[in-house]
């Protein structure tokens, strides 16, 4: 045996012995302290219902927006509030021919209330009240709008891992072309230059693995990040990333978008409480009425009656301000929310169309490749590769068979999900979930 050999037996046996070694001596030397053991991750199993639902009670931006609903309630409550009364108190006297305050004085009291007229107080309620419901239909456009984007990432993390799991069976399968064609090489059945276009295929396939991991971590960063949850959870998506085909009735849709969508009823009730800011406006011509009473006591010089009762009433007079510029700014802003709300409606429409359209190219796109296209491109990669195993068939149609089914597939893949993906975005165009 050469004496290099020899030594490079001896230093491998001396590294295994000194291993066993170091493993008896922890083992009976309670000095000695095993490594930590790393905590199981803890694993989060979510349907897409389910991480859609998870989102609703975690989500942050929802919680935020739901606080405008609770002060909208405010302002409902105090609409329905009656004007507080006013208290006053005061005293007159009389400082001649030996009258002061405490022998001719008079001490009164007064109670007034005023008393809104023209249903001012009706108008207000009615006005909060619509308040209220706009700004809960806003909340729920808010829901719609995140509900979407969770949606989405989570067809996200699925197209990732599918492509993950093409790249890995390439890399794999092109790992045994390149072990097999390295055997080849040696015993000098094949040109070195083929065994380096073998080797730089599987290079690209490795380098496919490691884009998909990094998508595929970003794509569930993204997701942990819309359901709260920590960036130590493991999530497992447990819905199926296949075709299901719709077939949506256009013309129901755009009727249930445009009755039921939240921004479009938000603007509704927006213009609905801006036509009774328009009536409030108007009930402020009338002005309002103010009730007294009171009662009075006088000292012992003052006139015969040493107590009076009180009664008066105070009316404005409208002889100049008669709210003329409240009812113009009143009119403007109810052609405003008029204008705001048509511009709401021709901007659902328009996306009801052309979520629709997309759906349609996108299914179309689907069961072409499904037709027998992805089968073809999988049993043509795996013809030719046989084919070249018997010599029947170039390295460079290996290659580029391999290629073209891995280029087929993707984009089988792309296709899958922007189908889906505009069929969340046609039920968020609409404001409702779209049935099979």
């Amino acid at each position: 045996m050469p004496l290099r050999t020899m030594i490079g037996v001896a230093v491998l046996c001396l590294t295994v012995a000194a291993g066993f070694a170091h493993q008896a001596s922890a083992a009976t030397d309670p000095s000695v302290k095993s490594a930590p053991v790393a905590p199981a991750v803890p694993a989060m199993r979510l349907s897409l219902d389910e991480a859609v639902a998870l989102f609703l009670r975690q989500n942050l931006d929802l919680l935020m927006a739901k606080y405008g609903i609770e002060s909208a309630k405010g302002q409902q409550i105090t609409a329905r509030l009656f004007p507080n009364p006013t208290a006053s108190l005061g005293t007159l006297s009389a400082y001649t021919q030996g009258r002061n305050l405490g022998n001719s004085g008079q001490l009164f009291a007064q109670v007034q209330q005023l008393f809104e007229l023209a249903g001012k107080r009706g108008y207000r309620i009615e006005s909060a009240g619509y308040g209220t419901q706009s700004v809960e239909a806003a909340f729920e456009d808010a829901v719609r709008q995140l509900t979407f984007a969770v949606k989405d990432s989570y067809n996200r993390v699925q197209l990732a891992q599918r492509r993950l799991a093409l790249a890995e069976e390439n890399r794999d399968r092109f790992s045994r072309i390149l072990d097999v064609n390295t055997i080849r090489f040696k015993k000098g059945y094949i040109a070195e230059v083929d065994l380096i276009r073998i080797r730089l295929q599987f290079i690209d396939f490795q380098s496919q693995v490691i884009q998909s991991l990094q998508e595929g971590e970003t794509a569930r960063a993204d997701l942990r990040q819309l359901l709260r949850v920590s960036p130590a959870t493991q999530l497992e998506l447990t819905s199926e990333f296949d075709y299901k085909r719709i077939d949506p009735d256009i013309s129901r849709l755009r009727t249930a978008a445009l009755d039921a969508r939240p921004d479009v009823r938000s603007k509704r009730f927006t213009m609905s409480q801006r036509e009774a800011d328009l009536k409030l406006a108007k009930a402020y011509r009338i002005p309002d009425v103010t009730v007294g009473g009171g009662y009075a006591v006088q000292g012992s010089k003052g006139p015969d009656n040493s107590g009076q009762v009180a009664l008066n009433l105070g009316v404005p007079l409208p002889l100049f301000n008669r709210n003329q510029g409240g009812i113009m700014q009143a009119e403007v802003a109810v052609q405003s929310a008029e204008a705001d709300l048509n511009k709401t409606l021709n901007q659902v429409e328009n996306e009801v169309d052309v979520a629709y359209k997309n759906l349609l190219q996108s299914r179309r796109l689907v069961e072409a490749f499904l037709g027998g296209v992805l089968d073809d491109a999988r049993s043509t990669f795996t013809i030719v590769e046989r084919a070249y195993e018997r010599g029947g068939a170039t390295i460079l149609d290996l290659l580029d068979a391999a290629r073209t089914s891995r280029t087929i597939q993707q984009n089988y893949f792309e296709a899958l999900f922007n189908y889906q993906r505009n069929v969340i975005q046609l039920e968020s165009a609409v404001g409702q979930e779209i049935s099979l």
